[in-house]
């Protein structure tokens, strides 16, 4: 019976520092409260709008003055009044493109890779033929030029 006199005992003392943290927090909290409530509170800033109360005026922003861009119209409209002769008009930026060469620029990148690939798959045959035949290159270049000579007589 004793290990429940001492449970008691010890719910007891967690109940008091319970209800002492829960005062202390409420003290400071209220505390806390008010100093935030002077420090925090906004001041207001008006951009369009005119306070009627003088108190309120000081906080209002000063009605902005527009720049002045009399020298920057004067710029362009000189810029724009100066004559450009054209000597040479070139014929191509005259010509409408073919409706599909947007299409032909697009396909150009993809085409130089397969041409590429082309070109390595022909070498790749060219090899094969010349491996199964068991002749040398050099006698097929030769034998192939000779045959062009005597197509072109």
């Amino acid at each position: 019976m004793a290990s429940v006199g001492s449970m008691e005992e010890a719910a007891r003392k967690r109940k008091e520092k319970l209800r002492a943290m829960r005062t202390k927090q409420n003290q400071s909290g209220e505390n806390a409260m008010e100093t935030d409530e002077k420090e925090a509170l906004p001041k207001p800033v008006f951009r369009s709008y005119k306070p009627q109360d003088e108190s309120l005026k000081e906080q209002a922003i000063p009605v902005a003055k527009p720049a002045d861009v009399t020298e920057k119209i004067k710029s362009q409209l000189e810029a724009s009044t100066t004559k450009e002769v054209v000597e040479e008009v070139d014929i191509m930026n005259l010509a409408p493109r073919k409706p599909d060469w947007d299409l032909k620029r697009d396909v150009a990148k993809k085409l130089e890779k397969l041409e590429k690939r082309t070109q390595r798959a022909i070498a790749e045959l060219i090899r094969e033929r010349l491996k199964s035949s068991g002749e040398d290159l050099a006698t097929m270049v030769n034998a192939a030029m000779t045959q062009n000579v005597q197509d072109d007589d």
